[in-house]
């Protein structure tokens, strides 16, 4: 039985997605990495920490907002069907799940060094605030993206205990790139969130303004990303990943008209997917093929 509660928790937080965090996590740490100084196997035992301390962090934010918004989900078409309002998993059992959630990130914090462990808290606290802004400010979107931002960031300050400032060039680009794609799904609830008083790009702006608002924060992204490019003297994979990114963007945009919505969910899990992917697979192939002077 519990087994059969802990699967529909999984689906509940879409496990999957932590596709979209963790390789710009990795990204960070193999930065991290380059500035040498760090033996193989200390490296390998951080990288699973990372991934751990990511997995517990994301799972207790996600199982934390579905707590929140239960009330909120159960009275909107698109979502009512969501596990809680549903009545397929008790509060009870999504509470004690985003208990153990936070004791594994605490765990792997704590075994990464004692800045991690420190910021802990305040990570896990800018994680579960976002449950909550879409009642009081339409850039939750952007405080989203902030709690995905900072992943590159922390998993540099995981290797290395310490933070170098030209990671942040990341951290804006993943706040940037999450933000402008949350906006895009959120154009799906534009009339609900009206109705409950909700806050929301869409609604700030309508859904043609908030598309564009969109595309803008995309650039930024790529903007920055080409920042990184030169402040950490990364090579020619790393441009190509950034070209490859940038194609990928225009896609997901031409997927989703504001007259038509229907394949939101293909520019929004499936494009964002190969984004983050292919994102690390062309920045690791750099900086193992790319070795210039620091």
């Amino acid at each position: 039985m519990i087994w059969k509660r802990l699967r529909l928790t999984l689906e509940m937080i879409k496990f999957e997605h932590s596709v979209f965090a963790l390789p710009f996590a990795f990204t960070g740490a193999l930065l991290a990495l380059r500035q040498g100084g760090i033996g193989f196997s200390a490296a390998a035992g951080k990288l699973l920490w990372i991934c751990l301390a990511m997995v517990g962090a994301r799972s207790a934010a996600m199982a934390f907002n579905r707590l929140v918004d239960a009330g909120i989900d159960s009275r909107n078409p698109r979502t009512k069907m969501r596990h809680l309002p549903a009545g397929l998993l008790s509060r009870g059992f999504t509470w004690s799940f985003v208990a153990v959630s936070c004791l594994l990130f605490f765990i792997a914090a704590g075994m990464l060094n004692r800045l991690c462990l420190q910021l802990a808290p305040a990570a896990l606290a800018l994680v579960f605030f976002y449950s909550f802004t879409k009642r009081f400010t339409a850039f939750s979107h952007l405080v989203l993206g902030f709690c995905l931002g900072v992943a590159p960031a922390a998993a540099w300050i995981a290797m290395r205990g310490t933070l170098d400032p030209r990671i942040l060039w990341l951290t804006v680009a993943v706040t940037c790139w999450t933000a402008g794609f949350d906006i895009i799904y959120a154009c799906q609830d534009y009339e609900f969130d009206g109705i409950e008083g909700l806050f929301s790009i869409p609604r700030l702006l309508g859904i043609p303004g908030a598309l564009l608002a969109a595309r803008g924060l995309h650039l930024v992204m790529v903007l920055c990303l080409l920042a990184l490019v030169l402040t950490l003297h990364l090579g020619v994979l790393a441009v190509a990943g950034v070209a490859l990114i940038v194609a990928l963007l225009v896609y997901e945009h031409s997927l989703v008209k504001p007259h038509d919505l229907s394949r939101v969910d293909a520019a929004f899990f499936t494009m964002n997917g190969y984004v983050s992917v292919l994102f690390f697979l062309f920045w690791a192939a750099d900086m193992f093929v790319w070795k210039p002077g620091l």
